[in-house]
């Protein structure tokens, strides 16, 4: 019998102070693509997903879930989504990213990382990792089957995004309707992404844009 693909899902949520204004559309986002999640399983059954999810401030960097099969996966709520403080993304993307590929550099090459990171604000608290090393690291991993997205809002999104070497990028303005048409954008990008795996076409395209 053969193995199913592995599809990771890393998440790497913001939860600086400036992201309080948002808390509750931000909440609700996660638990609707951990739904859309479900339903691609279901559509693609021979694709088995699993879901990280990091939240960072200058408070914690917080695992919430790591490499957690989607079906047991349940809704977040207001008390684990706790925005304050600092924006050390640098750190956060260094600590996560590390840390997922240890464990996917066990399997065979039968699995895909997607990455997305949210975030309202630009880096500003980090003191493990500088730019060029997550720059590095970033380029390094997308020739092994990783992609990245960057979705941001309140800074320079795309020069942000340049400077880390990633190109699948969506702005945002903080308001319910903007956040809506966001969360939008990434299911059907999620969806496209496991029909390009079923495909074996490459998934380290701009699938983000109209």
């Amino acid at each position: 019998m053969n193995k199913k693909h592995q599809v990771h899902n890393l998440i790497i949520l913001d939860a600086s102070g400036s992201m309080g204004s948002i808390k509750t559309p931000i909440i609700q986002g996660f638990n609707e693509i951990v739904q859309t999640v479900k339903g691609i399983a279901l559509q693609f059954p021979e694709q088995e997903h699993f879901i990280s999810l990091l939240t960072f401030n200058g408070l914690a960097k917080t695992f919430i879930h790591f490499a957690e099969p989607i079906e047991k996966l349940n809704e977040i709520d207001n008390t684990k989504y706790l925005p304050d403080a600092s924006t050390p993304l640098l750190d956060a993307m260094g600590m996560s990213i590390n840390k997922l590929s240890q464990l996917v550099s066990k399997l065979d090459d039968n699995y895909n990382v997607l990455v997305t990171i949210l975030t309202d604000g630009e880096e500003n608290a980090s003191i493990e990792y500088s730019g060029i090393q997550i720059k590095s690291l970033v380029e390094e991993l997308r020739q092994k089957r990783w992609t990245f997205t960057y979705i941001g809002a309140d800074h320079d999104v795309e020069k942000t995004a340049f400077s880390l070497s990633i190109t699948n990028i969506i702005q945002f303005e903080k308001n319910e309707a903007d956040i809506a048409t966001m969360m939008f954008k990434e299911k059907e990008s999620r969806y496209s992404y496991s029909e390009k795996i079923n495909r074996k076409e490459s998934t380290d395209t701009d699938f983000y844009k109209d």
